[in-house]
């Protein structure tokens, strides 16, 4: 009996011994993690922009007529008219970073970029992720194919093949609302844009102000459903938490408002692609309001 006693009590200070160490070990282990834990990346205020003299802004590279790189190397589009404004009225220069449509999120909340202007769509999912700024813009989606296999309803992608861009509203829409259509998907617009005249798609889906610039400029290819889905906002994109950049950029646009901005940069930009094609009315948006 005596000898038991001595057993338990031996295995009750051996458990103790190991829990103390199992503690101990935890202790440490946070300890090291606390100070070896990389910081959250911090977003540049709008006083350390002016006082670095430039803004990194992340847009698209090969997105005409919105994000685009011309032949001389220099960016242009809708986007890059809106960001020189900005750089201007902010008293710096604009330092442009490419940027694909998966990456425009990643930008913002790492730092990388100070302000995404990359037709970016706003949705639920995006918002907990980055403040978005009053919209400059409104789309739907579009899809364009072959004038000889013309999609002119979206039941007839059904069994299909439809390319789609990754990160983008497109693949979010067909991928819940219509799980039977085959999504071929790419990372860069002209990569997608090659696959659909390469014949390795039935259509191709994005941004329905994109998909009527292209068709335009690329005979043989038409816009057979112009407007699918609601109607969504364009914003600017900054970090979470960056007040002080998203309030300047909601009062710029709003001011910007006033003097019509908006469709000047659309009349500088877009209309020489769409000529009678679009209304401005249809897809611009001044002062932030949406009518």
């Amino acid at each position: 009996m005596e000898s038991e006693m001595k057993y338990r009590k031996h295995i009750k200070r051996l458990f103790t011994i190991i829990l103390e160490a199992v503690l101990l070990t935890v202790g440490f282990t946070g300890c090291s993690r606390s100070g070896k834990e990389a910081p959250a990346a911090s977003f540049r205020t709008l006083d350390e922009i002016k006082k670095s003299g430039k803004i990194v802004i992340g847009v698209f590279s090969d997105k005409a007529p919105f994000g685009y790189v011309d032949e001389n190397g220099e960016y242009q589009g809708y986007d890059i008219y809106f960001a020189e404004r900005i750089a201007k009225d902010l008293g710096v220069k604009a330092e442009y970073i490419s940027t694909d449509p998966a990456s425009r999120v990643e930008y913002a909340v790492t730092g990388k970029a100070d302000l995404i202007l990359a037709n970016f769509t706003v949705t639920e999912e995006r918002a907990e992720q980055v403040d978005f700024a009053l919209p400059y813009m409104k789309v739907k989606l579009g899809v364009v194919s072959p004038d000889n296999a013309l999609v002119t309803d979206v039941e007839q992608l059904n069994g299909k093949t439809l390319i789609v861009v990754k990160g983008t509203t497109a693949e979010t829409y067909f991928e819940k609302n219509y799980p039977d259509v085959t999504l071929q998907k790419y990372d860069e617009y002209a990569d997608a844009y090659n696959a659909l005249l390469d014949g390795r798609g039935d259509a191709f889906s994005t941004d329905n102000t994109e998909v009527l610039a292209w068709a335009i400029q690329n005979p043989g290819f038409t816009v057979g459903i112009e407007a699918l889905g609601n109607a969504d906002e364009i914003s600017p994109a900054v970090q979470k938490g960056n007040t002080s950049l998203l309030d300047w950029l909601n009062d710029e646009i709003r001011a910007l408002g006033e003097e019509r901005f908006f469709h000047a940069d659309y009349e500088a930009t877009l209309a020489p692609v769409y000529g009678e094609a679009a209304d401005p009315d249809n897809l611009v948006v001044e002062g932030g309001k949406i009518e």
